[in-house]
């Protein structure tokens, strides 16, 4: 494989850097809020699922309500 000079190396990142397709600013705030509320459910879930073994395992063992 062929080495790069370093000024040609920058052109090339700049150039595929251009063909980067950003997304907008509306994209960005749904894609956020998305991922918050995602968070926010798994947790939820989780939650509810540790409780739900926690007290499956103390009835086993005799020691839950």
């Amino acid at each position: 494989m062929a080495k790069t000079s370093p000024l040609e190396f920058l052109q090339q990142v700049r150039t595929e850097a251009r063909k980067v397709t950003w997304p907008t600013r509306r994209e960005t705030t749904i894609t956020t809020t998305f991922v918050f509320f995602m968070a926010v459910l798994a947790s939820i879930f989780f939650l509810v699922a540790d409780q739900l073994l926690h007290w499956v395992v103390g009835l086993l063992l005799g020691i839950g309500a």
